[in-house]
């Protein structure tokens, strides 16, 4: 696969492109996104689902720039794929073959169910393992993928969108027809009740987004947000019966303030039809989905067992000494095993903590001085895929304060909804200080081995490490005794 490829979406409402960069085999990071809202579906549902000229010249214009964009990054890979408006369109063929002979791009036109194949591929690989179906509400139609502990098992397309429903309900002012469209498409659908939806696409994002703003939501990250499905009813509900002034004050964007009635409808339809009680909003979709399916096309559609595709790529391309950070995660787990049971740290904690080891450098390739700091940021931005904001957040705070016994009280108390308890963190701290003491001559290879008895933690080593020692004379462990 290339090092570099351009995945671009042609939706009914935006034309979308990721650059993405692999590290390493299944690594990858994101370089460049950009969208457009060019709306090729504008008019064509009112039209005997014709794509309207004007419509057709925004969307090459986009690509036009799209493919220069992606030519100053040197990508040699682009997938270019069209959903709904397109797929429906009765000239479709006019526009691929105008968008070929013009641009010399490939665009392919995918099915509805191939459609949500992709969300549901991008949000079973890139969010944590979890039951829910995956809804992506695009212009044209939403999609539905069936998730099972990280696998895709159903996927189903149906009629109902933003700008359909705009444009054949909402323009005439009739609600109670838009309901009665909606409800009789969900009818059809032959899914089992769920108490979970994963909400994929813009619309779901632009409504999350809100929500997050206006409950004062301490982490700035709407990728694997997770709220209570009553909140977004009651925000919904505002959004129904607001003008465009109060859309705005309540935190809708002027690009959406059109179709966004349309689309809270649909997601408070589905909401009720499966009597949804949790809701996750994904950062990830379609494209994601896209380069997913050709990057983990001979891995049927998986990353390897323990395999993290933000940690790998963290690793690649921020980690200075490999050798130390891979013996600091050893270290990091044997500790956790020998004492987690004494200093009551819950075990959940174990896969954070290690992780938090053996990432402990990486701001260092940024600034070798404040690499505790940089770290606390890399982690909060980078560590993006496959970790809830818990997750994320103490694996951050660990780095942030990997220098002191504890993290600062004010820290503590902004994140308290997302930290362990306050002696549980100070004993993770702590151990982190005492695995970066023990390691702080840097040798080739563990030279030494840890046991844990009568609440004496022994390290038993054949000669006796100078550095270390000065170190631990003023480290300490909750309540226990450090004997080298």
């Amino acid at each position: 696969m290339a090092k570099r490829t351009a995945v671009i979406d042609i939706g009914s409402n935006s034309v979308r492109m990721v650059i993405f960069e692999k590290t390493s085999r299944f690594a990858f990071h994101m370089l460049h996104e950009i969208k457009s809202p060019v709306r090729i579906s504008e008019g064509s549902y009112e039209n005997f689902g014709a794509l309207q000229q004007y419509a057709q010249e925004r969307a090459i214009a986009a690509l036009r720039d799209f493919l220069s964009i992606a030519s100053s990054y040197k990508v040699r890979k682009i997938l270019c794929v069209a959903t709904s408006a397109v797929r429906d369109a009765s000239n479709s063929q006019e526009f691929l073959s105008h968008v070929k002979k013009e641009l010399k791009l490939s665009i392919k036109i995918i099915s509805g169910e191939k459609e949500a194949y992709f969300g549901g591929l991008a949000c079973a690989n890139l969010l944590t393992k979890t039951e829910a179906i995956t809804i992506d509400i695009g212009g044209g139609s939403t999609e539905c993928a069936v998730l099972n502990n990280g696998t895709v098992t159903q996927e189903n397309s149906l009629n109902i969108g933003t700008v359909r429903l705009k444009e054949l309900f909402f323009d005439k002012n009739d609600i109670k027809g838009a309901k009665a469209y909606i409800d009789e498409a969900l009818d059809c659908l032959a899914i089992k009740e769920t108490d979970h939806i994963i909400g994929v696409g813009g619309t779901f994002r632009a409504l999350s987004n809100a929500i997050r703003k206006r409950e004062k939501y301490v982490f700035d990250k709407l990728h694997g947000y997770h709220f209570d499905a009553k909140i977004m009813v009651e925000f919904g509900e505002k959004i129904l019966k607001a003008d465009e002034e109060e859309l705005q004050n309540l935190g809708i964007k002027a690009n959406r303030l059109d179709i966004i009635k349309a689309g809270t409808l649909i997601l408070l339809r589905i909401i009720k039809h499966f009597n949804i009680t949790k809701l996750t909003a994904s950062g990830v979709g379609v494209r994601e989905g896209v380069y997913l399916n050709d990057l983990l096309r001979h891995a049927s559609g998986r990353f390897p067992a323990n395999f993290n595709p933000s940690v790998r790529y963290l690793i690649d391309c921020r980690i200075i000494d490999n050798n130390h950070a891979n013996q600091m995660a050893l270290t990091a787990g044997k500790l956790f095993d020998l004492l987690h049971v004494r200093l009551k740290i819950a075990p959940e904690y174990r896969s954070s903590f290690i992780i938090a080891a053996k990432l402990a450098k990486i701001g260092a390739s940024l600034h070798f001085y404040s690499y505790h700091r940089h770290g606390y940021y890399l982690i909060q931005s980078a560590l993006e895929y496959g970790f809830t904001h818990k997750e994320i957040m103490l694996i951050a705070t660990l780095i942030r304060y990997q220098k002191r016994d504890s993290s600062k009280r004010d820290h503590k108390e902004k994140y308290a909804s997302l930290l362990p308890q306050e002696k549980m963190l100070d004993s993770l701290h702590q151990l982190m200080r005492l695995c970066d003491i023990l390691l702080s001559h840097h040798p080739k290879q563990i030279d030494f081995s840890l046991h844990f008895e009568n609440n004496i933690l022994q390290i038993v080593s054949k000669r006796r490490r100078y550095l270390s020692c000065e170190k631990l004379k003023n480290a300490k462990v909750l309540g226990i005794e450090v004997s080298y």
